[in-house]
């Protein structure tokens, strides 16, 4: 079935699966297994992060599956605690031993920071050299706002291949994704069927899209589920979406969206949800800095 899943092809020529499995908030325990079940159901791209604490599993996971390490490909994002030009060269390392691999296909930083964006330039043109030396297949960024990538572009030279940024019906971050195909960027979904975000302090008034009445009735016409009729929107409009589970079962259904289409009017009804309303927290707002996550060494016992 991997065969089968769109491929979407990154502004350096890089080939991405466009359904992923999401490790976001997957328990380490839980995620070995996770990613082994969704290579089974045929994804062939894993999105993590060093500040979700589970990259190791996730290494683990594409080795008990017995994948070819060539079909995968595997996505994780430095955090803000790393960044900084030489900060950022040494977490690669850290990310690339816990995830047990030489080259990592797609590294992003985590967040802007635009309270610090010094940094956040220095963690880019790391990437630059990563990528420069084959380190890494194509970098990218994450929550970048488009005004946080045209200061970045002002001081780099490469353009990133990805902005991975919260993103589904109730918040489509429409000029977001304006900015990002200015500049031949993928726009990546995180949280695409709106159902997994949670974060302390953020989201109180949340409303869970796959609840939506609108969702659930074009999921009844087409007798699928509303994650998958929220995926097939993703994929109808050209973005990389990357569901986060860790039941098998819905991880099987989750990568099932090829045998229907949504009808213009059925994916216009999808963009009218929208409320503009994040579910997580603003990067111009908050500093990631103040929140005291420090990623372990890679020697370090997982936490």
């Amino acid at each position: 079935m991997s065969s089968e899943i769109p491929a979407l092809t990154l502004n350096n020529g890089v080939v991405l699966p466009a359904i992923g499995l999401g490790v976001f908030q997957s328990a380490p325990e839980e995620t070995a297994a996770a990613v082994h079940a969704a290579i089974e159901a045929g994804y062939r791209h894993i999105d993590t992060a060093a500040a979700y604490g589970n990259e190791r599993e996730v290494g683990e996971g594409i080795r008990r599956a017995g994948i070819d390490r060539a079909e995968m490909t595997v996505e994780t994002k430095i955090w803000v605690s790393d960044y900084g030009y030489e900060q950022t060269l040494h977490a690669f390392d850290k990310s690339a031993t816990k995830l047990g691999v030489d080259v990592i296909d797609l590294l992003l930083l985590h967040q802007p920071m635009p309270q610090h964006f010094e940094r956040t330039i220095g963690a880019y043109k790391a990437l630059e050299t990563l990528l420069a030396d084959g380190r890494v297949e194509a970098i990218g960024v994450s929550n970048f706002m488009p005004h946080h990538l045209a200061a970045l572009l002002e001081s780099t030279d490469v353009v990133p291949a990805v902005n991975q940024v919260e993103l589904h019906p109730y918040f489509s971050q429409p000029e977001v994704q304006l900015a990002d195909a200015e500049h031949q960027i993928l726009t990546q979904a995180w949280s695409p069927i709106g159902g997994i975000t949670f974060y302390p302090g953020w989201g109180e008034h949340r409303r869970n899209v796959l609840e939506d009445d609108t969702v659930t009735a074009i999921a009844q016409q087409l007798a699928k589920t509303p994650a998958q009729v929220l995926l097939r929107w993703h994929l109808q409009q050209g973005r990389s979406a990357i569901p986060k589970s860790t039941n098998p079962d819905r991880i099987q259904q989750n990568i099932d969206v090829l045998d229907f289409d949504l009808s213009a009017e059925q994916v216009s009804v999808l963009d009218s949800l929208e409320t503009g309303r994040r579910g997580g927290p603003d990067p111009d707002a908050v500093d990631p800095s103040s929140w005291g996550l420090d990623v372990p060494e890679a020697g370090a016992a997982s936490s």
